[in-house]
């Protein structure tokens, strides 16, 4: 019997039709995140992997109901699908396997039902992104998105009961992580004319988007870059302390996450003014020191 086989098993996930509903969320989130799949894989126990990977294969088919077509487009084809999830939550019946597979994991995990209500009231802020005036507004974005999102496989990962005090670290993790995919991913969301960093914050570095859009590269874009990167990491490293609150099962995948998103910080940095030409991701040896490590945690909190 295969990994996956297992864990659909230890899972609970034993008729055909919602087995198959589960492969198929499985390959989308192989397809589309396959690091991020990997390190679940490696580091989550075998009854929690099926639900991580639904709730991530829901969060992944939002984002490209968001972000794909024109306006119009995306706001008729995420309307429905809101429509869609709202009405299974009620019915308990899904139209679709993503649907029918969160269905079951939500009556796993029924502390996800409140984080999935949540994502679906704000997740329209992505449908308003086009560019940030001020800091207010990222952090807004962030509260508004950004969190909501992550809280769709946060909750899973963290523990039963919160006080606050481990929601409040996940929006400090959502703030450096998407601080730094703004910057990082200059070069793919210029030509879209979706710039996540503040106009103010340009204007600090006596920048515009147009010069950034003419791949213009003088010191302040550098003297950006750092800017960015040095904000990212302080909120990432600040959410370290999350690996504590996050239920046993789910402080290694926690600790690979933060870490991997620290290494990306430093390959940015690297490239510096170069991001305007192409993303920088995490050097595989570190990467594979960083999985080696978490699951010696996984080891001692199991």
């Amino acid at each position: 019997m295969s990994t996956w086989r297992r864990a659909l098993a230890a899972a609970g996930v034993r008729d055909p039709e919602l087995r198959g509903d589960y492969d198929a969320q499985r390959r989308l989130v192989a397809r589309f995140r396959r690091s991020s799949y990997l390190a679940a894989r490696l580091l989550l126990p075998a009854p929690v992997l099926p639900h991580v990977v639904a709730a991530t294969a829901v969060m992944h088919h939002g984002d490209n109901l968001l972000d794909t077509g024109s306006r119009p487009q995306r706001v008729a084809a995420w309307a429905s699908w809101e429509q869609r999830v709202r009405k299974a939550l009620e019915t308990g019946v899904g139209d679709d396997p993503a649907i029918r597979a969160l269905l079951h994991t939500v009556a796993a995990y029924p502390r996800l039902r409140e984080a999935l209500e949540d994502y679906l009231a704000t997740a329209t802020a992505e449908l308003e992104f086009t560019g940030f005036t001020t800091e207010a507004d990222f952090q807004a974005y962030v509260d508004a998105y950004s969190l909501p999102a992550f809280m769709l496989v946060g909750t899973l990962l963290g523990p039963e009961a919160d006080d606050g005090g481990y929601r409040a670290l996940c929006r400090t993790l959502m703030e450096g992580s998407q601080r730094l995919d703004f910057v990082n991913d200059l070069a793919e969301d210029l030509p879209e004319g979706r710039l996540g960093i503040p106009a103010e914050t340009l204007a600090r570095f006596s920048l515009t988007p147009e010069d950034l859009v003419a791949g213009q590269a003088p010191a302040g874009l550098r003297d950006l870059v750092n800017d960015q990167i040095d904000a990212a990491r302080t909120s990432l490293e600040s959410a370290r302390e999350l690996t504590a609150l996050a239920a046993p099962w789910g402080r290694a995948l926690v600790n690979a996450v933060i870490e991997i998103e620290l290494l990306t910080a430093d390959a940015a940095a690297a490239r510096g003014a170069g991001l305007l030409n192409g993303s920088a991701g995490p050097p595989l040896p570190a990467t594979l020191r960083v999985l080696h490590h978490a699951r010696k945690l996984r080891r001692t909190t199991a």
